[in-house]
């Protein structure tokens, strides 16, 4: 029996050299590192400008809060997300509007998107799921008749394309998370960038308590103004030096994530029982985070014991995500959502097994989970 974690961190001797420096130094928040590692990250996903943030969770706060959204506000929201996608929203105490998901792509079904604008909608919040790309060219026709805000949540989107665009430069703000089990990983952090050089400036600004100037813009130490309201959301620099190692290992990262899921793909096209989601259309390229299977209606009651097969079997596995947003206590009972509604990210979230597909793994392991699936599903038929 294989043991396959659904997600790993590959952690080298590189890394850790670089965290070592970064501890042999006087310098580990405000240094040389973080702008290193933002000026890497604008090239190698194209963006004008990056600012290094704490968190996904941060960076996403941080653009509504700079955008001005706030009490009285409405913001579209998908249902089938990570909470602190809405979370992001509901700080500023504006009001997530969710829209339900496409069943086939699992990302926000786009036509219901102005069916849920009202007078107060400011902003729409984009998530391509799993790291499936969104066609942001019908979201950014909506956001321009209505003159909207477009923020896109791509934690799970490093190396997701769109008509030759990296995700997160279609809208106003990109959001990236470096969680340990993410494309890459910080072990805590984020990113976030922008094609606007007005809104980077103040990102950088307000990520750091709103002073107007660095410790090494100071002409005299401990002396500077705050001009904006803002947070302590700066990466510091270990999570950096983590990141510039990442980032350069990316490629091959990426290579070995696509193989396995066209591997593991292939090994469980054919079976009647589940449904896997749309492949990328030709303009479009996928990060490829897991893949995610969908299981025939009769057999989701059986999902916990399916779970524990591929258990037994030494295989991880996840769920994306365990309940539509909207379903989750607290906004079920801030906002009078029922548990039967956005019926696709219900059928998702309570019907799907997530499948690691990480490069962690190789082509060998894919082999092992699609018997191991087979394998599970035959058991629970007998």
């Amino acid at each position: 029996m294989r043991t396959i974690p659904f997600g790993l961190p590959l952690i080298g001797d590189e890394e850790k050299a670089a965290v070592a420096a970064v501890l042999d130094s006087p310098i580990l928040v405000h240094g040389p590192r973080a702008k290193q590692f933002e000026t890497e990250f604008a090239a190698w996903t194209g963006a004008p400008r990056a600012v290094a943030v704490s968190s996904c969770t941060a960076a996403l706060h941080l653009a509504y809060f700079d955008l001005g959204i706030g009490p009285g506000d409405e913001v579209i929201v998908p249902a089938q997300t990570h909470n602190a996608t809405a979370h992001a929203v509901a700080f500023t105490g504006a009001k997530p509007v969710f829209v339900d998901c496409e069943l086939a792509t699992g990302n926000i079904d786009i036509p219901q998107i102005e069916a849920a604008l009202t007078p107060n909608t400011k902003a729409i919040s984009i998530v391509h799921f799993l790291g499936l790309p969104v066609a942001m060219d019908q979201v950014m026709a909506i956001a321009r008749k209505h003159s909207l805000f477009v923020v896109e949540d791509c934690a799970l989107a490093l190396g997701t394309y769109y008509k030759g665009r990296h995700a997160g430069l279609w809208g106003d703000a990109g959001c990236f998370s470096f969680y340990p089990v993410k494309h890459m990983t910080t072990a805590e952090g984020g990113m976030f960038i922008t094609r606007h050089a007005d809104l980077a400036d103040r990102i950088e600004r307000k990520r750091a308590f709103g002073v107007d100037r660095t410790p090494q813009e100071r002409s005299i130490p401990g002396v500077y103004d705050v001009t904006l309201l803002g947070f302590n959301y700066r990466m510091n620099e270990i999570e950096a030096a983590l990141g510039s190692v990442q980032l350069k290992r990316m490629k091959g990262f990426m290579d070995q994530r696509r193989r396995n899921y066209q591997t593991l793909h292939a090994g469980l096209s054919e079976l009647e029982e589940l449904r896997l989601f749309s492949h990328p259309p030709e303009d479009a390229v996928s990060s490829y985070y897991c893949l995610s299977v969908l299981l025939r209606d009769d057999l989701r009651p059986q999902r916990v014991e399916i779970v524990e097969k591929l258990k037994q079997q030494g295989v991880g596995t996840s769920v994306y995500y365990p309940r539509p947003v909207p379903h989750f206590t607290w906004y079920r009972e801030k906002f009078g959502y029922a548990q039967n509604s956005f019926p696709n990210a219900a059928s998702i979230s309570y019907g799907s097994i997530a499948l690691p597909v990480g490069p962690h793994l190789n082509e060998e392991d894919m082999l092992y989970i699609a018997r191991a699936v087979k394998k599970a599903l035959r058991e629970v038929h007998s």
